[in-house]
């Protein structure tokens, strides 16, 4: 497949991959392929949906490298002592920060409290309400998106940061990424227009009350800076020759961890970053609608792809095995 016959191929797509408007793709450390679709630049933002968990993955790494996290075992509640627990809860005191870049914290109730958490004043110690039940640590997987926000809060209590400020001085621009700034939505309306839009968005992270970016969703990317962050973490840490991260925290985020579930297609889980393939150590950023930062060390390869609203967009990393990356591989 040509330049030509892939955009051709997206373009009247009347399928899954009709709502790709941007892809960029490094191969052996040099971008190789940039495209744009729907009249998208490639500057314009995306919401990149979930895979914003990936790259708060790796803000807790730089916080732990700088010692402003202890660690990954830090127990959770000892981050808000001003927090106050709820009558007869005592599992909340064993959970740690591992278990929520593992998605196996546990919470009260099923599915995600959007409305509890983003309607409320303080969406962090919202969702601490809902951490911790009856049934203690079970070390099952259990995927929560909005709950996360645990994190923003614990990274805002231990370097005194706002989430987006944080990521702009230690990720962002040594990345050579656009600074970003918060995005507030002062109604649920405004919020689900946020997340449905197909127009392009600006250099933003949705952001809660207190100016705290959500850690779960929210982030606003290019494909191309989508790709930078990619090379960031096949490089191990490295970009342009300074080391952003260690190389003992992305070895750590990268280390598959079975999920017991079927219904995850067969991947595993690391530090909020999906293993695709664990004997090649394939792994990527998933994000609904197909946003998608895919690492395959073995070739060498990133590819990103930016897309605009579109639900239930399941199988963007099988497309990308089966037309995109055959096609970098290609490339010289």
């Amino acid at each position: 497949m040509t330049k030509d016959e892939l955009h051709r191929y997206i373009e009247e797509s009347k399928g899954n991959e009709s709502n790709i408007c941007q892809i960029c793709a490094y191969k052996d450390g040099q971008m190789v392929y940039s495209d744009t679709w729907h009249d998208y630049k490639k500057n314009d933002c995306v919401h990149i949906m979930s895979a914003t968990k990936s790259v708060m993955s790796l803000l807790i790494g730089i916080a732990i490298d700088k010692g402003q996290i202890g660690s990954v075992d830090d127990k959770v509640i000892d981050y808000f002592p001003d927090y106050k627990v709820k009558r007869g809860e005592k599992t909340i005191y064993d959970v740690t920060i591992k278990h929520l870049l593992t998605m196996r914290a546990p919470y009260k109730g099923k599915g995600d409290p959007w409305s509890k958490v983003c309607s409320s004043d303080n969406w962090t110690y919202a969702s601490l309400d809902f951490l911790g039940g009856r049934n203690e640590l079970t070390d099952e997987f259990n995927y929560k998106t909005v709950c996360l926000h645990i994190l923003t809060g614990i990274l805002y209590k231990a370097t005194n940061m706002k989430t987006v400020d944080y990521a702009n001085k230690y990720l962002f621009e040594p990345l050579g990424i656009t600074t970003h700034t918060n995005y507030y939505a002062e109604t649920a309306e405004e919020h689900k227009q946020f997340t449905i839009e197909k127009t392009p968005k600006g250099n933003v992270w949705f952001s809660d009350t207190d100016g705290l970016g959500t850690p779960g969703y929210g982030l606003c990317m290019s494909a191309e800076d989508m790709a930078k962050i990619g090379l960031l973490c096949l490089n191990k840490g490295v970009y342009n020759g300074k080391r952003i991260i260690s190389a003992n925290w992305i070895e750590e985020m990268t280390h598959p961890r079975a999920i017991e579930s079927q219904n995850w297609q067969g991947m595993e889980y690391g530090y909020l970053w999906w293993i695709l393939d664990r004997e090649k150590k394939i792994y990527a950023a998933l994000g609904n609608s197909g946003n998608v930062i895919y690492i395959n060390p073995e070739k060498n390869i990133v590819i990103a792809v930016a897309s605009y609203f579109k639900s239930t967009v399941m199988d963007r990393a099988d497309f990308i095995r089966k037309y995109i990356e055959p096609f970098v591989c290609e490339l010289t």
